[in-house]
């Protein structure tokens, strides 16, 4: 890996453990092996930097979420295949914990990223569901894009109740929940 991409993956991680203000260019710079000159030379400063790790960030999200959209079976279950991957719950979603960041938020570079990324989320969950819908796989009265909604913020949720708990289970618990009640609007 070179200086470039050891720089942007320190900050990715140290953004998803610490947020942006506890991400200082000196931790990146330990983390990541990188001395001042290497950083400045890549990177006009800490938030270009951060910019770069969240849409990275915000890029893997993304494309692992298709994956599982785009796989094999029902609409509930692409859907139960992305809500059910495996993820380190109890550090939380690394976007979505970007959403509690003050300094992120504040920044419109930096929380652009953090928006598309969700809207994407919901948008894609909404178009899945109103294909399933399309097909009869689920009750006419669906609403695609209120359901999307709901899955992302039970997914989000899950997250926050289980690190609240310190327990990865209360995540499956409610991914299991809002599953249920999918699959109540599904008729086969």
């Amino acid at each position: 890996m070179d200086t470039r991409e050891r720089l942007i993956e320190s900050t990715r991680e140290l953004l998803w453990e610490r947020g942006y203000v506890g991400t200082s260019p000196k931790a990146i710079q330990q983390r990541s092996g990188a001395g001042q000159g290497s950083m400045y030379h890549h990177f006009s400063g800490k938030p270009d930097l951060a910019l770069a790790a969240i849409d990275r960030t915000a890029k893997e999200l993304r494309e692992r979420a298709e994956a599982a959209f785009a796989g094999p079976g029902t609409t509930v279950e692409r859907v139960a295949a992305y809500l059910r991957r495996e993820r380190d719950v109890l550090k939380g979603c690394p976007v979505g914990r970007l959403t509690q960041d003050p300094d992120v938020m504040a920044d419109p570079g930096l929380r652009r990223p953090v928006e598309e990324t969700f809207a994407w989320l919901t948008g894609r969950i909404g178009e899945l569901l109103e294909e399933g819908r399309a097909a009869g796989e689920f009750d006419a009265r669906l609403d695609p894009a209120a359901t999307a909604t709901a899955l992302v913020a039970v997914l989000q949720g899950g997250y926050v109740l289980a690190r609240a708990a310190g327990d990865p289970g209360v995540f499956a618990t409610a991914v299991e929940g809002a599953l249920g009640l999918l699959t109540r609007s599904a008729l086969f």
